[in-house]
Formats: C-alpha cells, sequence, structure tokens
C-alpha cells in the first residue's frame, strides 16, 4: 500500500487558461472554486495531501523579458496560497492541506505563529512545504540585489527550522488550563523563552499562540540537490522527489534514507513522495492517441519549454541553438527542477531533449486499471512511499484520477479505503 497526493505545481494560479476543458479559469482563476472541488474530490477518495507550489516573481528570463510569461499566464499571475488553506480545511474532514513557504524571505518566528495558526484552523491537518526559492527576482523583492547562493540558502534554512522547532516547542503540553474555577487560562510556568541567537537569526519567543494538534505542522520539502536532500532528510515528514524513471526513483529513495540513518532518523518517519504524470483513457488506444496529441503539441511549440527551463534556471534558453549539444550549465537557481528537464548523456541537441515526450516525473499512460497495475510494479520495485499526481488541473483531470485511478487502485488495495486518524501526521505515518 502506498500513499498518494496531488501537487499543483504552478501554484495559484490560472491553470490550462485557454485549453481545452479549463472552463471559465482565464477570467475566475482567483477565485477558490477549482480548488474547493478538488480537495473536496481528494478528500472522498482517500488522498493523503495536496500539496501547493508557490513563488514571489514575475520570470522575465526568456528573451531577456516578461512577455511570454506574462503573455501565456506562465507562473503569472500568482496568489499566495496560505489563505486558501482554512478554506479547504473547512471543506473537507482528512485531508492534509500543504501550502509553500520560502525560508528566505519568512522570519522563522512569522511562519511559526502562522503554521501554529492553520494546523488549528484545520484541527491538525496542515503541514507547510518549505522552500528556499531559486530566483535573483524573488531576492530583488525583498530587499537583496541577488539571492544568496545555493548551498548557503540550505544552511541558513537548517538553522530556521531549528528556530521554528523551538518556537513551536515553547509551550509545554498542558500550558492551557483554561479552568474556570481558578481563573487560570495558562500556565505561565510551561511556556518558555528560546533565547536563540545564531549565525542567521536571533528571537527571544515563545509564540504568542499554542502550538495546534499535531504540535509542529507536517514539513513538506523538494529536496533534489545534495544540499536539498540533506536538509530534507533532516527535517522533512514528507519529500517530494522528481525522477524520470523508476531506477532513479530507487536511488533517490535509498540516498534519503541513508541521510536519515546519518541524522538519527527513523527512515520509516519520512514518506517519499514521487511525481507522477498521469494521461487516461478508456482504452489503451485512446490513452496512447491523447499522449501522441499532447507530444505533438510540444513539438509545435518549443517555447513552452525553452521559458520553462529559462523560469527554472534563470538563464535565458534562446540564445542557445536548437541543433547543438547545450554547454554546460550552472545556475544558483533551481537545480534539480532544472536538471529533470536534461535528457540523455550529452550528446543530444536542445532540440531533442524539447522533444522528449517525458514530463520529468514518471510517466503513466493507459487505462485507469492498467495505470493502477503500472503504478503498483513502479512502487514495489521503488521500495515505497507513494506518488503525487502533477497533471496539469482542470476539473476533467481531478474526475479522471479521483473518480477512475483511485478507485482503481483501491480494488488493487493500493492506496487506503478510509483514514484512520484525523491528523495529518498520523494519517501520513500509519503505514
Amino acid at each position: 500500500m502506498f500513499h498518494l497526493g496531488w501537487f499543483i505545481g504552478r501554484g495559484y494560479s490560472p491553470h490550462g487558461w485557454n485549453q481545452p476543458w479549463s472552463g471559465s479559469i482565464g477570467s475566475d482563476w482567483m477565485a477558490p472554486d477549482l480548488y474547493l472541488d478538488l480537495a473536496r474530490a481528494m478528500d472522498r477518495a482517500c488522498f493523503d495531501c495536496l500539496i501547493i507550489e508557490d513563488g514571489s516573481f514575475i520570470a522575465d528570463a526568456y528573451e531577456d523579458s516578461p512577455e511570454y510569461y506574462l503573455r501565456t499566464a506562465y507562473a503569472v499571475p500568482k496568489s499566495d496560497p496560505v489563505p486558501l488553506v482554512p478554506l479547504l480545511g473547512q471543506a473537507t474532514t482528512h485531508l492534509g492541506i500543504v501550502a509553500t513557504i520560502t525560508t528566505s524571505f519568512y522570519p522563522p518566528y512569522l511562519a511559526a505563529r502562522l503554521g501554529a495558526t492553520l494546523d488549528h484552523l484545520t484541527k491538525g491537518r496542515v503541514g507547510l512545504n518549505i522552500v528556499t526559492a531559486h530566483n535573483d527576482r524573488s531576492a530583488q523583492n525583498f530587499g537583496l540585489d541577488k539571492h544568496y547562493e545555493h548551498d548557503l540558502r540550505y544552511e541558513m534554512a537548517d538553522e530556521w527550522m531549528e528556530v521554528a522547532n523551538r518556537l513551536w516547542a515553547s509551550w509545554e503540553p498542558g500550558a492551557i488550563v483554561a479552568d474556570p474555577e481558578t481563573g487560570v487560562f495558562a500556565d505561565h510556568t510551561k511556556i518558555h523563552p528560546i533565547n536563540f541567537e545564531g549565525r542567521f537569526y536571533k528571537c527571544r519567543g515563545p509564540l504568542n499562540t499554542a502550538p495546534g494538534p499535531q504540535g509542529r505542522p507536517v514539513i513538506c520539502q523538494a529536496g533534489g540537490s545534495p544540499a536539498g536532500r540533506e536538509f530534507a532528510a533532516k527535517h522533512a515528514d514528507t519529500i517530494i522527489a522528481k525522477s524520470r524513471d523508476i531506477s532513479a526513483a530507487k536511488r533517490y529513495r535509498d540516498d534519503i534514507q541513508v541521510r536519515m540513518a546519518r541524522h538519527g532518523r527513523d527512515p520509516s518517519s519520512c514518506k517519499v513522495l514521487f511525481g507522477a504524470s498521469v494521461m487516461l483513457g478508456e482504452t489503451m488506444g485512446e490513452a496512447r492517441e491523447r499522449k501522441a496529441r499532447f507530444t505533438a503539441g510540444l513539438a509545435a511549440n518549443m517555447h513552452v519549454r525553452l521559458a520553462g527551463m529559462s523560469y527554472l534556471a534563470g538563464i535565458d534558453f534562446s540564445q542557445f541553438a536548437l541543433d547543438e549539444p547545450l554547454p554546460e550549465i550552472k545556475t544558483n537557481a533551481s537545480q534539480a527542477s532544472f536538471a529533470a528537464y536534461l535528457s540523455g548523456d550529452g550528446t543530444k541537441t536542445l532540440r531533442e531533449m524539447l522533444l522528449d515526450p517525458g514530463s520529468g516525473y514518471l510517466d503513466f499512460v493507459g487505462t485507469a486499471d492498467s495505470v493502477a497495475a503500472e503504478m503498483g510494479a513502479a512502487m514495489e520495485e521503488i521500495g515505497g512511499d507513494g506518488f503525487l499526481v502533477s497533471d496539469p488541473l482542470t476539473r476533467r483531470a481531478i474526475s479522471e484520477i479521483t473518480d477512475g485511478l483511485a478507485p482503481a487502485l483501491k480494488r488493487r488495495k493500493l492506496i487506503r479505503s478510509s483514514y484512520g486518524h484525523a491528523l495529518f501526521r498520523d494519517n501520513l505515518l500509519e503505514f
């Protein structure tokens, strides 16, 4: 049995606004309705969690201009996902809800207080996707000339997590008495300053609100680079992983478990969830035809992938010749996600890489039943722990996955048919 979640990789933004089956998202993208529909369907289908990506900049790397990104709504506009969390919590009963925040620009006290508040509002079902942010344009929106160096960002994040963890623990269990007879609401002897002073952060504490039902929100992280993996292995309860094939996914999970053991952690206490692209049809032929149409669309418009590579690397890929191999690319931006765009042994031309039909995730194409069988076999070979559906978000995709694929997975007893616990972390650690 494995875990199943959904990763909204474009965040709180227009999704496929000019594509079939996108409805009126172009004009009502800012309304919560699509996300509420998704969360309710996932709750009904017994998914573990919904994770919402975020970013705080308008890209302008491709062709040295924001024009393409704004014209096509590529990752912009994008609203803050945190206010969605209590709305989604009200609409569901068990689903874990994870919003993205960045250690680079959120002070740890602000984030810890926000996480505790959201955990109360969702009755113990919130998670925080901890990222370091990857773009100079983001940094410039927060007063920096350029972003911190990649590995330094993770050193800062490590200390950030130490501050946040101490703040969440600054109220002992039983600190709230709420006894009307004695007139005591909180026992001051059980609430403590943390008096933290480190290399990057200084915080007196304690929190001025009590920790939520989980004590600490579920911590999610997308650790792909060596520094990211080390951070995830030390701190995360669940990891967003991106691998192009099953063997790479197995190597990733094995590596995370070795790193966790080195930090004195039980490897079963963190669930690695691999991004999965799912293309379904009522027949195998229909599914393959849909995949072929999608691949043909990429071939007809390579600007999408060029802009995507530019977005992640912060480098203009329009400058490179399409029919020559790429030179070595070094980036201070999103290293692991950018690497997922690259394929081959270094001899492929840029055009050949752009025409690679793979999504950068684990790709599944077929009927609901055949994909369920493939996912089961893949997870058995990987060794755990689950998948994150990472499809373009439309109501058609929601129905196909939650009312088509999920029941097929349940028939094979590959995912849960009911929730065993009230709290997100308890469901995540159930198996």
